[in-house]
């Protein structure tokens, strides 16, 4: 058994030490990954030589998305509250927007701040969402982006 052991390492050893071959990828796969809508660019013009940039000029990516929102007047986030006035209910339950099949909403109760945070998770698939310490009632108002299927392998 020993002798058969010795002549397989043997065999292996050469094998192992051939150089490894680095093949170059295809000009042609760099295309098919990149293939698709994407994101539209968000880089400014820059600044002249000698000047100072401002934040609009020296922003790029979300940072400049938000600023050039804030300056349009849109809350580009939407970070305004859930309606807090009234409790959800299974007629008439609190929609919450999304262009995503999915979204975290807390719950601080109505009147606003009347029990501690409960963080619930809406999703399209369930059609009502009720949290457990004041009952009220989160529905998912899913308005699908036209690009979502490319943007999300």
């Amino acid at each position: 058994m020993v002798a058969l052991l010795r002549s397989f390492r043997a065999v292996a050893r050469p094998a192992l030490a051939l150089p490894k071959v680095q093949v170059a990828r295809a000009f042609s796969a760099s295309a098919l990954r990149s293939a698709g809508a994407g994101p539209p660019q968000l880089i400014g013009d820059g600044v002249k030589a000698g000047e100072v940039p401002t934040d609009r000029q020296q922003a790029t990516g979300i940072e400049r998305f938000e600023l050039i929102g804030k300056a349009e007047g849109v809350d580009v986030f939407d970070m305004a509250p859930l309606p807090s006035d009234r409790i959800g209910t299974l007629q008439n339950p609190i929609e919450v927007l999304s262009f995503y099949p999915e979204r975290h909403v807390g719950c601080t109760g109505s009147p606003a701040d009347s029990h501690e945070t409960v963080w619930l998770h809406v999703t399209k698939e369930l059609k009502n969402h009720r949290c457990p310490e004041c009952g009220s009632v989160y529905t998912l108002n899913f308005e699908p982006n036209a690009d979502y299927e490319s943007h999300h392998h």
